[in-house]
């Protein structure tokens, strides 16, 4: 059901007016076995100027965290609304979360870059732990985050 959901917000936040094609993309994050608690990630989207264009998914579910994804934060004024029905467990240390979702298809190769916000309690948190430019060559690849995230990717 969250994986509908997930969908529905990207399709509807993250389509541009007239453009109605989207593809289903899989994100595939796995931690680092750092040793602490399980970490809240936030996925977003900016667009080729940096401005924030969008959350694709929220691991973690107590707001009062939000504040130590601290580049989402800042970007959305850590809003409820852009993650509703978007959100789930945070990820244990070691573990993989993996999630599908549509995306619109004038995303791909136009500028877009997805970033993934870390933050583990009692630990330092890790704004922009990835960031990697979404575009049709990146399906696949994998790219190592710069604390937590072992690695991370996206298929189509």
């Amino acid at each position: 059901m969250k994986k509908i959901l997930a969908a529905l917000a990207l399709t509807t936040a993250l389509t541009f007016p007239g453009i109605a094609m989207a593809r289903p993309v899989t994100l595939t994050a796995t931690l680092e076995n750092y040793g602490g608690d399980g970490a809240y990630l936030a996925i977003y989207v900016t667009d080729a100027k940096g401005a924030y264009a969008g959350t694709l998914w929220m691991a973690g579910g107590k707001s009062r965290y939000y504040e130590h994804l601290s580049d989402w934060y800042r970007a959305t004024g850590g809003s409820r609304a852009e993650i509703n029905g978007i959100t789930g467990a945070s990820v244990g240390a070691g573990r993989t979360l993996e999630i599908t979702l549509d995306l619109a298809d004038a995303l791909f190769d136009a500028g877009y870059t997805i970033h993934v916000d870390a933050a583990v309690e009692d630990m330092r948190d890790s704004p922009n732990d990835v960031s990697v430019p979404l575009t049709a060559a990146g399906a696949g690849k994998t790219v190592r985050g710069r604390r937590y995230v072992a690695s991370f990717g996206y298929a189509m």
